[in-house]
């Protein structure tokens, strides 16, 4: 049976694309526990009368008994356990979010130039990705720590550095299909430069690539951080995130598993809303691609 995916009347493109979108109820379900996730992250310390770094030395390593107001114990510090795990959520959903927009912008606009230059120009700026593509992660990520002195501007600025990459090389390749349509033929005769074609034209046209990319980005920042902070050279104690917290609950998994669990599970799951979310924004904006 033969779909019609053309918009009907009076409906636009980005209508007909959310509402695709709104069909898909798996996405949906993964937007609604997102969201949930990130308001309890960002506004459930507020309901505690303490933060995750105050120690309680009547309840150090109390177990998990759900009574207020240490709901799921505390740590071997006498931190409570919840509150540290929604405040290493706010660190890594806000390096998750601002780290994939600084590089999806990054990526965009150098693979848009690129794209449209062509030739010679095309070429070195694409040699250079590839050299980047050519360094070995862990350690540019300490490099570029010995650089910023560490601390979460290097985590920052490693994880935009490598991840913006492959946004440019996607859209690079737009852009050179781009190049050549009679609009932007149009537009270069009229005497419009080629910032403003490239801002004006070619970037509009990649957005919905722009748009599903951008979706998976984010999980890649986020899990990007909690490698580096596992491995101990992101987020530094005695600052939560969820990459700290798991290292620490490998430790201690043997004695007390909820110290590994608890950030793991939320890690898990917010992973998962965003890849359905990813899929879902796939299939709204290009029906024919499954």
């Amino acid at each position: 049976m033969s779909v019609d995916l053309a918009p009907p009347r009076g409906t636009s493109t980005f209508q007909l694309q959310f509402r695709r979108f709104r069909q898909n109820r798996l996405a949906m379900a993964s937007v609604a526990v997102l969201v949930l996730i990130i308001l309890l992250c960002f506004l459930g310390p507020y309901a505690f009368p303490f933060t995750g770094e105050d120690a309680d030395f009547d309840f150090i390593s109390a177990p998990a008994e759900y009574t207020w107001p240490h709901l799921f114990g505390t740590d071997d510090f006498g931190r409570d356990l919840l509150v540290r795990v929604l405040e290493g959520g706010q660190v890594s959903l806000t390096i998750g979010f601002l780290g994939a927009l600084v590089a999806g912008v990054i990526g965009v606009l150098y693979g848009a130039a690129a794209g449209y230059a062509g030739g010679r120009t095309d070429g070195l700026m694409m040699r250079l990705v590839e050299i980047l593509y050519g360094f070995p992660y862990v350690i540019l990520v300490i490099l570029l720590s010995l650089l910023f002195g560490g601390g979460n501007v290097a985590l920052f600025a490693a994880i935009v550095f490598t991840l913006w990459l492959t946004p440019a090389v996607i859209v690079r390749a737009q852009a050179q299909s781009l190049a050549q349509r009679e609009f932007v033929q149009a537009a270069r005769a009229g005497g419009m430069t080629g910032p403003a074609i490239v801002l004006q034209h070619i970037v509009p046209n990649c957005m919905s690539t722009v748009i599903v990319y951008g979706s998976l980005l984010v999980p890649e920042v986020i899990l990007s951080e909690s490698f580096l902070s596992f491995l101990g050279i992101g987020i530094k104690e005695p600052q939560a995130s969820w990459g700290n917290l798991i290292q620490t609950g490998t430790s201690a998994m043997e004695t007390d598993l909820r110290l590994l669990l608890l950030p793991g599970v939320l890690l898990a799951v917010v992973l998962l809303c965003l890849n359905f979310i990813a899929d879902g924004l796939r299939d709204a904006f290009d029906p024919n691609d499954r």
